[in-house]
């Protein structure tokens, strides 16, 4: 598990890392995001990521959570759902 977080100065730049990273996980606030992936998948996204900001100006920033990191993480308040479907019906 990833926790990324983005600080982007540019309009364009945010809304396009903002894309990238809801295909590889959730929003669990404005610029953070959960991501359920990899190390290798963490590495080739920070790579793509890098080619989309200014990394003079912006940052972003993973953390990574180990398995018994992650069953420590405490929440308050109303807890986000996230639905992930097998398969879609169009």
């Amino acid at each position: 598990m990833f926790i990324i977080t983005y600080d982007i100065t540019n309009d364009k730049n945010r809304v396009k890392v903002s894309k990238i990273l809801e295909d590889y996980g959730h929003r669990v606030q404005f610029s953070v995001f959960e991501s359920d992936i990899s190390k290798a998948e963490a590495k080739s996204l920070c790579d793509l990521l890098k080619t989309k900001i200014d990394v003079e100006k912006d940052s972003i920033k993973f953390y990574f959570l180990c398995a018994d990191c992650e069953k420590k993480v405490k929440s308050i308040g109303k807890k986000k759902e996230h639905i992930l479907l097998d398969s879609y019906v169009l």
